[in-house]
């Protein structure tokens, strides 16, 4: 009996569609509605406000996104709360679990960009570009280096440190950057992924860097996109 009320909880809170016990398939059940996985990888750097998200998933509309968050909170990886005076608004943010997703996330856009059909052109987000770096940094050309690297994109600052083959990456505002990228996440795609360089992405309006000029020019090196599968593939 125990057993059957529990898979029936089961049933009632991730609309089952699979009936199928493996993990995967409840992973599935779980992030697998449109959407769902795109807010949660949102979410990943910091708790946001429904206008955020809005924001930055423009092909979300506002209905969708009531769904989705209503869905994840019952599902335990979202949890809504609020800030203290003098904001005082709700906010969206990652239970514990929540953010053991980082993984998948990160592992699944490192297995998809092999693919011929990856197009970096399109439009991509600043926490997304964040989650980016810490999935493409290539820990040998880091050898040495420890400093800070700062962000800002409009409303959003983070703070990034190079240390020990890694970015760590926080969303705050980086006081103390050696260097700063200012302007847009596509712009810093560019720069970082695309080899378009700072000379024409400023008069664009899209990205310009202060501080450092050595690291600035050092940064696009230390990541790397994976190889694209080939026809043989």
């Amino acid at each position: 009996m125990k057993l059957e009320n529990t898979t029936n909880r089961s049933k009632a809170a991730t609309s089952r569609r699979y009936d199928d016990a493996c993990g995967t398939a409840l992973g599935l059940e779980l992030l697998g509605d449109r959407w769902a996985m795109f807010i949660v990888r949102e979410l990943m750097l910091g708790p946001r406000r429904f206008s955020g998200l809005r924001r930055d998933l423009p092909g979300l509309s506002a209905n969708v996104l009531t769904q989705r968050l209503a869905e994840l909170e019952a599902r335990d990886i979202v949890e809504k709360t609020m800030l203290p005076p003098p904001a005082n608004v709700h906010v969206y943010g990652l239970t514990p679990w929540g953010y053991e997703a980082e993984i998948i996330i990160r592992e699944l856009g490192r297995w998809a960009v092999r693919s011929p059909l990856h197009d970096p052109t399109l439009p991509i987000s600043p926490v997304s570009i964040m989650l980016s770096l810490r999935t493409l940094i290539v820990p040998e050309r880091t050898k040495g280096l420890d400093c800070i690297v700062g962000f800002r994109f409009d409303a959003l600052a983070f703070r990034g440190h190079l240390r020990d083959g890694q970015i760590a990456v926080t969303r705050e505002e980086p006081a103390d950057a050696a260097a700063t990228f200012i302007g847009t996440a596509p712009g810093l795609g560019a720069y970082v992924h695309g080899e378009v360089p700072l000379a024409q992405l400023g008069p664009a309006g899209l990205l310009r860097a202060e501080g450092d000029p050595a690291l600035i020019a050092l940064f696009p090196s230390l990541f790397a996109l994976p190889e694209k599968l080939s026809p043989q593939e």
